[in-house]
């Protein structure tokens, strides 16, 4: 999922040349990416990319045919950093750092026969591959100070500036970093704004916005597989999973209506993969091989 704000923002020139595809898909469709949720307090509506919170009026994805390329960069070598925003994470009793860190210290490695469905797309004469070593390049709390208790995406961008900066991590498509914020804030209107997570890309930097994403409950995927986390691993991924395929946040591999690889199999088929520190729920993620869900 891709979710931007403001003129000029990515999200707005996504969501205009989402909103042109719109016509030719149906009045249904809204032009808006993302993951996970679409539920306010009234009737749930599908939007495109978009997947509405588990126990709403529901709605698969609609499947658009496969993805088609764009020109843009892939990542040939994914590289992962876990920012930890807040010392509100001083407290973390649900465990969700080490959660986290297990999940992401087990993607690349040869266990890891999930992210590998993302190796079939290539972009600029690369293509993601796996098998020799971790995914997860670096991990930190930023506890200088409390994180907000409202962000707003312009926040989150610049927390994943600093991160990056922290890490001295390349600043260029193959980095990701993921930024995690604390229980009970509000990244960019979440939970009520219609989605778990979202990935984008600032100053050429890939970057997810991960909330606290017990704070929607099941919704964003809480014990959807007997274990409390599960929402993590499942939202995180689907994040990671775009990123791979599509780190510049709208010209990498996308189907006709504006999906990416995991919107396309949002809350389908959930399951756990065994990697080498643990087991973690996930989600499948689009193959233009099978021309269907795989991993």
């Amino acid at each position: 999922m891709i979710w931007s704000t403001g003129p000029g923002h990515p999200r707005s020139r996504r969501l205009a040349r989402l909103a042109m595809m719109s016509a030719a898909i149906g009045a249904a469709v809204i032009a808006a990416t993302g993951v996970a949720s679409a539920s306010s307090g009234s009737a749930t509506t599908r939007h495109l990319g978009v997947v509405p919170m588990m126990g709403t009026t529901a709605a698969k994805p609609l499947a658009a045919g496969d993805l088609i390329y764009h020109g843009g960069p892939i990542q040939p070598n994914p590289a992962v950093y876990l920012v930890f925003w807040g010392k509100q994470w001083t407290s973390d009793a649900n465990g969700v750092q080490s959660y986290l860190t297990k999940y992401f210290q087990g993607l690349g490695l040869s266990q890891d026969h999930w992210s590998t469905v993302t190796s079939q797309y290539t972009g600029q004469g690369k293509h993601p591959t796996f098998g020799s070593s971790t995914v997860l390049k670096g991990t930190w709390v930023d506890n200088a100070a409390n994180a907000p208790r409202k962000m707003s995406a312009g926040q989150i961008a610049a927390e994943a500036r600093k991160g990056r900066a922290h890490f001295n991590a390349p600043n260029n498509t193959n980095t990701n970093i993921i930024v995690v914020s604390p229980h009970n804030t509000q990244p960019d209107g979440f939970p009520n704004a219609g989605f778990c997570a979202y990935h984008d890309i600032t100053g050429g930097l890939p970057y997810t916005n991960m909330p606290y994403v017990l704070d929607a409950g099941r919704g964003c995927g809480q014990n959807i597989l007997g274990g409390k986390l599960d929402g993590f691993s499942i939202v995180a991924g689907h994040e990671y999973l775009e990123a791979v395929t599509d780190p510049g946040a709208g010209n990498g591999w996308i189907d006709a209506r504006g999906e990416e690889n995991a919107d396309k199999c949002a809350w389908m088929n959930l399951h756990k993969i065994s990697l080498s520190t643990g087991s973690f729920a996930v989600q499948p993620t689009w193959s233009n091989k099978v021309h269907g869900c795989a991993g």
